[in-house]
């Protein structure tokens, strides 16, 4: 028997190393039962990888960013999100909408206001189960930005706007407790790991099961 379908996100700053857990918390779930759809954002769709294309690479404005990656994220869920979830499948998507507020809202100063609206047009009350909020300090995570790729657009930026983009997740993990678990992403890559399959084992236990 399948176990009960979970949304949940992956978020931190670039650098942050929160993709490199990803396939190891798919394995884990597989193991009890969960179906999985593994995405990320912007992207999912062939619709949206065209647009985190055009997000990456082009220069534009703080409203053109979020119009762009709510855009992509309407069609993400439409297509891709709400039917796996609605089939039974836990969906693993590396970043979703606490990504928008944290780089456009924070990093970009744009108005939290205009953005929370965007979400609930797009999302229509859909949020994650479970987000895993990566934390680092933005000079370790630049380190291991370094060499590791051409950075894009947004990974280009100066040290000051990932100071802004980790206070932003901070605000957002201080409004939902509930569902953000703050990951300290500076350990090793082993006590990451440990920390983030402890941490969804817990929160993803059927009633009355152990978590362990």
């Amino acid at each position: 028997m399948s176990a009960p379908a979970r949304f949940i996100t992956f978020e931190g700053i670039d650098g942050a190393g929160k993709s490199s857990h990803i396939e190891a918390v798919a394995q884990a779930l597989e193991q009890v039962g969960h179906r999985l759809l593994r995405t990320r954002e912007p992207g999912g769709t062939e619709l949206a990888e065209r647009l985190r294309e055009l997000f990456l690479h082009e220069r534009m404005d703080a409203l053109t960013e979020a119009l762009l990656v709510f855009g992509a994220r309407r069609d993400h869920l439409v297509r891709c999100i709400e039917p796996a979830l609605a089939e039974g499948r836990t969906v693993l998507c590396d970043r979703f909408t606490d990504a928008t507020f944290a780089y456009q809202g924070a990093g970009r100063g744009f108005d939290l206001a205009v953005l929370g609206q965007l979400e609930s047009w797009v999302q229509q009350g859909r949020q994650p189960d479970l987000t895993l909020w990566f934390d680092v300090a933005p000079e370790i995570a630049a380190a291991r930005r370094a060499g590791a790729r051409a950075p894009d657009r947004l990974e280009s930026e100066e040290s000051a706007f990932f100071e802004r983009v980790r206070a932003g997740y901070a605000a957002r993990a201080a409004a939902a407790p509930e569902r953000f678990v703050r990951i300290d992403a500076g350990q090793s890559l082993e006590a990451v790991r440990a920390d983030v399959l402890a941490t969804v084992r817990a929160r993803t236990a059927s009633p009355g099961s152990a978590a362990s």
